[in-house]
């Protein structure tokens, strides 16, 4: 039986090496929890795919891409895509946290996609475009993101 690894790596890639896509179909949420679910179900690691385990993968993953950005000035993280390594490595971890948060929904049976539109709609009455340019500073109370 195999073992759970501590995250979610393809092991021919790993988070050196910046891999361009083969000529892919067009990818979609279902088709993509389809392709995780098989890749787990074929190394017997879905009796590990509990919802609390999912959610603390979730949670390492983000802090591992957190830490790309830890030390960084306003100006060096938006130009952090520049350099081939940095970027190589933003990549992999958007896609570990994007599968952990696929496979978690997956589990709970959450449409991911319906969940996020309905949180749109809720943010948009919640938080009203303002009318005049400039008048939404303080719509936020301090926080960067509605949630």
């Amino acid at each position: 039986m195999s073992e759970q690894p501590e995250h979610l790596e393809h092991p021919e890639e790993g988070h050196g090496g910046h891999h361009e896509p083969a000529a892919a179909p067009a990818l979609d949420v279902r088709a993509l929890q389809d392709r995780l679910a098989a890749f787990a179900a074929a190394r017997d690691w879905q009796r590990f795919h509990t919802p609390k385990n999912l959610v603390a993968a979730l949670s390492v993953e983000a802090s591992e891409l957190v830490e790309i950005f830890q030390w960084l000035t306003p100006e060096q993280s938006a130009r952090v895509m520049e350099d081939p390594s940095t970027s190589a490595r933003v990549e992999d971890e958007v896609a570990d946290v994007l599968a952990y948060l696929l496979q978690f929904c997956e589990v709970l049976g959450i449409d991911v996609l319906a969940a996020l539109s309905a949180k749109i709609d809720r943010n948009e009455r919640r938080f009203p475009a303002p009318q005049e340019a400039g008048d939404g500073v303080d719509d936020h109370r301090g926080r960067h993101s509605p949630e």
